[in-house]
């Protein structure tokens, strides 16, 4: 009896062993595929996008050069939803017509508020700012951001640059998807916002700040409620 008890013992180990190595190699092999996956779905990623940086830089202009004065956010904030809702059709894309629903916004330090007309999967258009002047660093980000600056100034620095970057109406600040800046609206300053790329990857970005700091959770309950709502509005109407 002693001598099977001995010669059981190796071979447990051995299956034990065997188990391991058949647990890892699976985990391993389902890291690979997932990486792969994503790699080839950021090569496809262009096909799902519907709004044009360029476009929305042009209405944005617009809405600064039309606007009564140049603080009449109001009147700039109609002119882009008019314009948009005009432009694109609702089978298209889901835009949100309903320039009420501000929610606040902190993230990266800087705090804001932010009306989201559009959000989806890969794209996203708010109009964002603040009265009152904020100060913060823009993430680090998996989309391309175009900040197109519509009340007030937004300034930004890169490390290493040592020169301050000036944005004013009508200008439009890219921030290239993987950098990072140190930024600040100046004495307040509202823009029209879009992003293009996988957006889902920037919202914990958008909500650490409530969770750690400002514990906020009726703000962060609008954010989730509006935006998984237009994403959801948005896969209705096949827009990725």
């Amino acid at each position: 009896m002693t001598t099977s008890k001995k010669s059981e013992k190796p071979t447990s180990t051995a299956t034990t062993t065997s188990c391991c190595i058949t647990k890892w190699a699976y985990r391993l092999l389902f890291t690979i595929v997932l990486i792969a996956a994503c790699k080839w779905l950021d090569t496809i990623k262009d096909r799902w996008y519907v709004l044009d940086p360029q476009f929305l830089h042009e209405l944005a202009q617009s809405a600064v050069e039309s606007a009564p004065t140049p603080t009449s956010t109001d009147y700039m904030i109609q002119h882009i939803v008019t314009n948009l809702t005009e432009t694109y059709p609702s089978s298209l894309i889901r835009l949100n017509p309903d320039s009420s629903e501000w929610v606040l916004n902190n993230a990266g330090g800087a705090m804001g508020a932010m009306y989201i007309i559009h959000a989806s999967i890969t794209e996203y258009l708010i109009i964002f700012g603040t009265p009152l002047g904020t100060e913060g660093h823009t993430g680090l980000h998996t989309a391309d951001d175009y900040f197109n600056i519509l009340v007030g100034e937004q300034w930004a620095f890169t490390p290493g640059s040592l020169q301050m970057e000036r944005y004013t109406p009508g200008m439009v600040h890219h921030l290239p998807r993987g950098t990072a800046k140190q930024y600040k609206m100046h004495e307040g300053c509202f823009a029209l916002e879009y992003a293009r790329g996988w957006i889902p990857l920037m919202l914990p970005f958008g909500f650490l700040d409530t969770l750690t700091s400002t514990l906020d959770i009726p703000t962060l309950y609008n954010t989730v409620r509006i935006t998984g709502r237009e994403i959801i509005l948005n896969l209705l109407v096949n827009k990725i």
